[in-house]
């Protein structure tokens, strides 16, 4: 491996990619103060602490990534990127903007913030496919382990800052200028994507358009048995484990009675984890099935050490490794697909992904919620458990069954993209 591709942080040589990484990193950190925002608008203000109606709303949001499926993964394989983008992130922060007006004038109810929920799932599920495989063109196949990577620690550096803002912002001057922070925060991104130099631009292969595209992506998948073990690990955690607006928020507010700052610190501390977990994955230049093993089964042992935490600071420590052991999971299941996948079936391929995996949240949302009311908080943290460790399950079956078959899948990816003069 050469010095040039040894750097931690090589993506950011382009400058297109250091471009839209800041306006990302901008636009991620306002999303981190909105959905601090919107648990507490929710658990505090709207409800008695109601875990299940936080649920609804998580179920709300993350069902069109599973219903719009026949669309968001065709329009991210044939629609022009980058205009697409633009379209999806125009949309959010309008959304933010209106949301955040109701909410400073008083006039918010639970039911509109159920609808704008689903609204912004909507604009989301079109926007998570094209944005991830979006990176390929600002770097090439050469770093698209890379760049995914550093994008997921700008998220997370992101959602390190966020909450905390987000807790100072609701204490000085309201829950609504949380989300009128956000709103202008899209502004960044939007800037990025026009500024972008087009002549430095990758390429890859576009699906021709034709009837049945959705079902041409399902049937390549289905045909693919690494994708489908990354989709079952992705269900699970997707379902049962991935809901850490309730388990943070509960526990803080019913288990430690914190206030607003100490809620959003604790979300700090989670994306404390996830940073630590990018960083050790920046410098990889590609995942394996291995590394899904092991971090699904350090989630859950991270998620058991969360439920019996006798106090604030030691489920603060847990969670520094539930966001460790999480991050490299995602992380690893997006590289591990891109890099295996046809450029002309990967907005398809990521769709599904994004679908299995925040999709199935109409299912898990609302049970997690609801064994956080009728149980307690702790227990809801030992499904998130239970869910890493089925995940590992499926990973060390896979393992033993499929060495053969997944070195196959590691090979050189595809050489067919070029940057477009």
């Amino acid at each position: 491996m050469t010095q040039e591709r040894a750097g931690a942080f090589r993506s950011l040589r382009r400058y297109n990619y250091r471009l839209w990484s800041v306006g990302a990193l901008v636009s991620n950190i306002g999303t981190g103060v909105q959905r601090t925002a919107q648990d507490w608008l929710v658990l505090t203000a709207l409800t008695h602490k109601s875990a299940s109606a936080l649920g609804i709303v998580m179920a709300l949001q993350f069902a069109p990534q599973l219903l719009l499926l026949p669309w968001t993964g065709s329009a991210a394989d044939h629609m022009e990127r980058r205009r697409l983008l633009v379209a999806t992130q125009a949309e959010r922060g309008s959304l933010a903007v209106i949301l955040g007006f109701l909410t400073v004038s008083g006039l918010v109810r639970l039911w509109q913030v159920y609808v704008f929920a689903a609204l912004f799932g909507a604009a989301a599920a079109f926007d998570a496919p094209v944005r991830q495989v979006f990176v390929s063109e600002l770097v090439g196949d050469e770093d698209l382990h890379n760049a995914v990577t550093l994008n997921s620690m700008s998220f997370n550096m992101a959602n390190l800052v966020g909450p905390a803002a987000a807790g100072l912002i609701i204490a000085a001057v309201g829950i609504g200028w949380a989300f009128l922070v956000n709103g202008a925060s899209f502004l960044a991104v939007l800037a990025s994507l026009f500024l972008l130099r087009k002549d430095q631009l990758y390429r890859s292969d576009r699906a021709a358009r034709a009837p049945g595209a959705f079902a041409a992506g399902l049937k390549y998948v289905a045909g693919r048995r690494d994708l489908v073990v990354i989709l079952i690990m992705l269900f699970l955690i997707g379902t049962f484990g991935l809901n850490f607006p309730i388990f943070i928020s509960t526990m803080a507010v019913r288990v430690f009675h914190a206030d607003v700052r100490g809620f959003g610190m604790l979300s700090s501390v989670l994306a404390m984890g996830t940073v630590a977990g990018v960083l050790v994955n920046a410098r990889s230049v590609r995942p394996t099935l291995k590394t899904l093993l092991w971090s699904a089964l350090v989630l859950g042992i991270g998620f058991s050490m969360a439920a019996v935490a006798p106090g604030y600071w030691s489920f603060a420590a847990a969670l520094v490794l539930v966001g460790g052991a999480c991050m490299t999971f995602v992380v690893a299941t997006n590289g591990l697909m891109q890099l295996s996948t046809d450029p002309a079936m990967r907005g398809r391929v990521m769709a599904l992904r994004v679908g299995v995996a925040l999709g199935a949240t109409p299912i898990g949302a609302p049970s997690v919620g609801w064994i956080a009311d009728r149980f307690g908080p702790r227990w809801a943290l030992a499904v998130g458990a239970a869910s890493g460790f089925a995940a590992a399950i499926v990973a060390m079956y896979s393992v033993s069954r499929q060495n053969s078959l997944w070195s196959a899948r590691s090979a050189a990816p595809d050489e067919s993209s070029r940057p477009f003069t």
